[in-house]
């Protein structure tokens, strides 16, 4: 199954809503994302269906190891456009977040690992 934008925006949330035991609660998730309920549970169950995340009513949600690489993945996504755009760019932290929300789902491999090899040379640090 290839996941879409917006599969991969809950896969983010659950990875950040998540408490210390892994679990997020499908109200953290709505709030964060600003959906209603009904939406949060469709995609939980296609998720869960697709074998990224488990989720038990009244305990919670919590990934899969497969749902915690997916969720990895894009949080790498955004960070290193969101670097980039501040860093490089100078735009602001909360435009570079909106705007690396919207990237992130579309950037292509190449385009990614290019920006993530320029922002550790403009940096010095080891990649």
């Amino acid at each position: 199954m290839k996941l879409t934008s917006n599969m991969e925006d809950y896969l983010e949330a659950v990875s950040l809503c998540a408490n210390e035991e892994g679990i997020a609660r499908v109200s953290d998730i709505r709030d964060m994302l600003g959906v209603k309920t009904p939406s949060v549970t469709g995609a939980v169950k296609a998720l869960a269906e697709a074998g990224y995340m488990v989720h038990q009513p009244y305990k919670g949600i919590e990934l899969t190891a497969k749902g915690r690489r997916a969720a990895e993945d894009v949080k790498k996504r955004h960070a290193i456009l969101s670097r980039f755009l501040t860093q490089v760019l100078g735009v602001t932290p909360k435009t570079a977040d909106i705007d690396a929300c919207k990237m992130e789902h579309t950037i292509s491999r190449e385009t990614l690992e290019k920006l993530h090899d320029y922002l550790h040379r403009q940096t010095g640090e080891e990649r």
